[in-house]
């Protein structure tokens, strides 16, 4: 389902998402007042981060998600609604030492902002149970990636 990386760019203003990620609205999705459920956007940016994850950082596997969810917020700009399929730009937009945000945009077919949101990610050691820096090459792919090179 994902384009991956989308050399052209979306994005509103100056914010720029070199990487989209297709997801689908299902009818399951929606709530009684006809649109989707509030709660959604998250998984459709989950499934976009973890695309990015797999295809930027190049770590496939879900033992390669070292990391946890530090902090969620979202802006509803626009109803979503069924059938529709949204375009998901990505961004990591901060590298800290073990913490690492990123940003969200989900646009109808059509091209209207529908949601924005941003998250933070822990670098995180499931075994004991601890943050851990981020990785040197997890760190390169995202600056190289992000800057505009080929990994």
């Amino acid at each position: 389902m994902g384009e991956g990386r989308d050399r052209e760019g979306a994005g509103s203003g100056d914010v720029v998402y070199r990487f989209v990620h297709e997801v689908e609205v299902r009818f399951r999705d929606l709530d009684p007042m006809g649109h989707v459920h509030h709660t959604l956007p998250l998984v459709y940016f989950e499934e976009a981060r973890a695309a990015y994850w797999r295809e930027v950082v190049g770590r496939p596997g879900l033992e390669d998600v070292d990391y946890a969810i530090g902090e969620v917020a979202l802006r509803y700009h626009e109803r979503v609604r069924w059938p529709g399929r949204l375009r998901i730009g990505v961004r990591v937009s901060r590298l800290g030492e073990k913490s690492f945000a990123m940003e969200y945009e989900a646009r109808s077919a059509e091209g209207v902002v529908l949601v924005t949101g941003r998250t933070v990610q822990v670098m995180f050691d499931y075994a004991t149970g601890r943050s851990k820096p981020i990785p040197p090459e997890v760190r390169r792919r995202i600056e190289v990636f992000e800057g505009g090179g080929a990994p």
